[in-house]
């Protein structure tokens, strides 16, 4: 059942005036439900109950955190129908979609409990003492990682369960002892309150200690901001535009005491489409990338927004190949108003840009918030001189730019902004006659996929899901996988210390029998 309320700690509350509801794309009405914005009170209690949580929190066990990771993922499964069905209301997604989402996010949930419970994730490091060393005696020093603090994680409008409120950056904190509040975003604040309620039953039920968790509602900018700013918070994970994240990342830098951010923001992911690969595969890849960019109505951080190739009869037709697929394909909805209202404005700014062309473009009727794909195309020393085109249009749109030869291409990759991902289309033996291209594209992406699409991010620990700014604000870290907890850790050495007074991971005994580097060897033995 749905309060509209802010879950601070475990108690619900409403003490605010400013209230607002969801919108259902589909059916273009708003949800009933109303949801009560968190006042400056309510942000304050929350973060103090975090900041005392933690005190407990980043003591607790791995088992008893993969406990509680395991009952967060349990008591999600039982919110079952309801769920599904509010998802489904506040987004315009297909139920197909939402459960698939849901079981990624249990999955993730899963995985990191699996990680803590293991427990070698800390990566403890001893060095042994050697008093008799000449000239100088050396200490027994010994390192792992411990967890920040009170992180705050922003839900994404475009994935309500797996990057929002028990999403990756929030299952990453907890996994790390790290308490999490999050501000739910408000395209699916009812979506989140259910979450939320799995999580405080899943924390009442294993012991965790009351403020481990909270979720504060919010219709604007304003309760982000508070929570950002607050001098108990020590992290923040986003995932949004580069306009919010870069909102976000300057806040945080101007605190008295500046607190990392980290953002997975805007991406166009580029796609190399090389001639040969065209020559032999142009129809079937035509048909291929007319599904990828229009999957999710184009919704995706990794959508390929830019194909790139070289001018030739082989890119010519796949241009044309790739017209006629995409306007095969039926429009879909778009999960609010005001996303299509950005996708119509961005773009007809890139239609409005000189010598760029539309080659293919919906021009049927469709139903509110439905949004018409577009393919439009350019020539390559038009786009390396006007950077307006170089810009995300959020939604199922692509352009193709025809480079004159490699050289203009890897010019063009080059002058890249920083992406999630690149795609090289190739022949076996096609790719290595392009190495300076294929160097150039490593340098601006966090993940080169051969011969697929960009669209879909595998949950394993070889997933980097970032990449150089503005993609993520951090290209050192991922925002997917069980790797992704190194964001909200940070390493803490002990020196000369007693044996009695060291935590489980760092005795000598080895207690836990994770993995350690020992005197520059990896163990599991005691000492």
């Amino acid at each position: 059942m749905i309060s509209g309320k802010n879950y601070i700690g475990n108690q619900l509350t409403a003490t605010g005036t400013k209230t607002y509801k969801t919108f259902n794309p589909q059916l273009h009405i708003e949800n009933q439900p109303v949801y009560t914005e968190a006042t400056k009170e309510e942000i304050n209690a929350a973060v103090t109950l975090a900041s005392q949580a933690f005190k407990t929190f980043r003591n607790t066990s791995g088992e008893q955190k993969a406990a509680f990771l395991n009952a967060i993922a349990d008591e999600i499964m039982a919110l079952d129908s309801e769920l599904i069905a509010t998802y489904c209301s506040e987004t315009g997604l297909p139920e197909g979609r939402a459960m698939g989402e849901r079981g990624r996010t249990v999955g993730q949930l899963r995985s990191f409990a699996e990680l803590v419970q293991e427990g070698s994730w800390v990566e403890a490091t001893i060095d042994t003492a050697q008093p008799e060393r000449q000239p100088m005696p050396k200490s027994d020093i010994r390192k792992m990682m411990v967890p920040l603090g009170p992180v705050v994680v922003f839900g994404a409008s475009n994935f309500p369960l797996a990057y929002s409120t028990a999403g990756g950056d929030t299952a990453a904190a907890l996994a790390a002892g790290c308490p999490v509040l999050v501000k739910s975003h408000p395209m699916h604040a009812g979506t989140g309150e259910l979450v939320a309620s799995a999580i405080i039953k899943a924390a009442e039920k294993t012991g965790m200690p009351n403020g481990v968790f909270s979720n504060l509602n919010s219709s604007g900018i304003e309760v982000g901001m508070q929570l950002v700013s607050h001098p108990e918070v020590k992290a923040v994970g986003f995932t949004g535009s580069i306009r919010g994240g870069r909102a976000l990342y300057d806040l945080a830098a101007k605190r008295e005491e500046p607190i990392p951010v980290f953002a997975e923001m805007g991406s166009i992911n580029p796609v190399v489409m090389l001639p040969k690969a065209l020559r032999h595969r142009g129809e079937a890849l035509a048909k291929t990338y007319a599904g990828s960019i229009t999957l999710g109505t184009g919704q995706f951080c990794t959508n390929p927004g830019l194909l790139l190739g070289i001018q030739g009869d082989e890119l010519t037709q796949f241009i044309q190949d790739l017209s006629d697929e995409i306007v095969k394909i039926e429009p879909s909805c778009m999960l609010h108003p005001n996303i299509i209202g950005a996708y119509e404005n961005n773009r007809q700014k890139a239609l409005s840009q000189p010598e760029l062309t539309v080659v293919a473009e919906y021009d049927s009727e469709v139903q509110s918030n439905y949004a018409r794909q577009t393919v439009t195309t350019v020539e390559g020393a038009t786009f390396l001189k006007n950077t307006t085109l170089h810009q995300e249009v959020f939604g199922p749109y692509s352009m193709v730019v025809q480079c004159e030869n490699a050289e203009q291409l890897e010019q063009i990759i080059s002058k890249l902004e920083g992406q999630l991902t690149g795609t090289l289309i190739a022949e076996s033996d096609e790719a290595s006659q392009y190495p300076d291209v294929i160097d150039a594209l490593k340098n601006r992406v966090g993940r080169i996929i051969y011969n697929g699409v960009p669209t879909g991010v595998e949950v394993c620990p070889s997933m980097v899901h970032g990449g150089p700014y503005p993609a993520s604000t951090d290209s050192r870290f991922t925002a997917v996988g069980i790797h992704s907890i190194k964001r909200w850790v940070r390493p803490f050495s002990y020196q000369d210390s007693p044996n009695d007074l060291l935590p489980a991971a760092l005795k000598n005994e080895n207690p836990l029998k994770i993995s350690r580097l020992v005197n520059n060897k990896q163990t599991t033995d005691s000492i």
